[in-house]
């Protein structure tokens, strides 16, 4: 289950965009071979809230694009599909049928500006970063150049399945 919660007014969006965004996340969590059914929130907002959000859970005084907040933990080095099969997901972990992965925060303001100074469309910007928050659900990092590297080949592996180029 995908919930999608808009909480801001700067960006204007119709239910095509929405439905980009859903595709994308299930493309996302096919390609990392999640083979139950999951769920996720999506919650847009503007750069005042995210910069808020990101003060408080973070103790960053500063506007980002997106934040990530997977409700699994993952041994160092390891992702989802490395370790789901012998995962012992407790109850804790459900609601009701669905695992739940976690939480996406998207500025879409920040989104808005970022296409603009990359010279890509909003939409393959906004699929870039949910793509990216994604595999972090799934337990992806970049903290250091080797995960850096792996996180963004499979960024760009899934969003090239999806023929989301830069040119888009």
């Amino acid at each position: 289950m995908i919930y999608i919660d808009n909480r801001q007014d700067k960006i204007s969006l119709d239910k095509d965009f929405e439905k980009i965004i859903e595709d994308v996340i299930i493309s996302a969590l096919n390609e990392e071979n999640v083979d139950r059914s999951c769920e996720i929130s999506v919650i847009f907002v503007d750069n005042i809230a995210i910069k808020e959000i990101n003060k408080e859970t973070r103790n960053m005084d500063k506007e980002t694009d997106v934040l990530s907040f997977p409700m699994l933990d993952y041994p160092k080095g390891k992702v989802y599909k490395d370790v789901y099969i012998n995962y012992n997901f407790d109850a804790s972990f459900f609601d009701e049928a669905d695992l739940v992965l976690g939480d996406v925060v998207l500025s879409l303001e920040k989104a808005k500006e970022q296409s603009e100074e990359f010279n890509h469309s909003f939409t393959r910007e906004c699929c870039y970063l949910v793509v990216h928050s994604i595999l972090h659900l799934l337990g992806y990092d970049h903290m250091e150049e080797e995960e850096k590297s792996i996180m963004r080949e499979r960024e760009e592996s899934i969003l090239e399945k999806l023929n989301i180029t830069r040119e888009v």
